[in-house]
């Protein structure tokens, strides 16, 4: 991956379409991530990095309505945000976890037509799916289930995308492939990104900019190239003890 952006068709930045102030969020009453402030702005890439345990699925999954936070809030275009995962998603949020979310029994063409876009949008954004379309899902290969995951929420009318480890188990070839996808839905259609991933430099190589946790808290930010520069205070916080 080059690194470089496409020209963007629409205007970056404004006020944050997703935001944490100062949100603390876990389970059983114990926080995994304390003090937040993070913010995702239209048609940009942010990388949330850190160790295993250091807080970033916890994030995302507080930030798209499955988890409560403990304490602070989740701001979505504004407004403090107390959606259900169900609500968020028909508001505009999208989470692909870092299990892919198929259908295994139901063919490419059925799993596409459950999301909130048209087969046609989703099968644009990955020509492979098309020759699988009446293909059960589970006989995909794991690039392909992970295509047809992103395929689904990227076809949808996105707002805010939270992705957990496209990567995770996949080839270099294919992890291209979705992260040009992601970049693209940024920089053609203004979707704002929150991408975690465990692959610091490729993270950066998408990203505009990047927040770093260990413990639970951000230990690092700033614009992708200020993090790169700084590769080996990025890639040292991922020995912290996690949570």
């Amino acid at each position: 991956m080059s690194g470089q952006r496409a020209a963007a068709a629409v205007p970056v930045g404004g006020d944050p379409l997703l935001q944490a102030v100062e949100l603390s969020a876990g389970y059983g009453g114990l926080a995994a991530v304390k003090g937040l402030d993070l913010e995702i702005h239209r048609g940009e890439v942010v990388a949330l990095l850190g160790a295993n345990g250091a807080g970033k699925t916890t994030t995302l999954l507080t930030l798209a309505g499955e988890l409560a936070p403990l304490s602070g809030e989740v701001r979505f275009s504004g407004r403090a945000a107390r959606a259900s995962l169900v609500r968020s998603a028909r508001s505009g949020i999208g989470l692909v976890t870092e299990e892919k979310a198929v259908f295994m029994e139901l063919t490419v063409a059925e799993n596409l037509r459950l999301g909130r876009g048209s087969t046609d949008a989703a099968v644009a954004l990955f020509p492979e799916l098309r020759e699988h379309l009446h293909r059960r899902a589970g006989l995909l290969s794991g690039g392909q289930q992970q295509m047809l995951t992103l395929a689904r929420v990227l076809a949808s009318e996105l707002t805010v995308l939270l992705a957990d480890e496209l990567s995770l188990g996949l080839a270099p070839v294919l992890v291209q492939r979705l992260l040009v996808a992601v970049r693209e839905a940024a920089d053609r259609r203004g979707v704002g990104v929150l991408l975690v991933e465990q692959h610091v430099r490729r993270a950066l190589e998408v990203a505009d900019r990047g927040y770093v946790l260990a413990r639970g808290r951000v230990v690092l930010s700033g614009s992708s190239a200020e993090l790169r520069a700084r590769i080996r205070e990025v890639e040292a916080s991922y020995l912290a003890t996690p949570v």
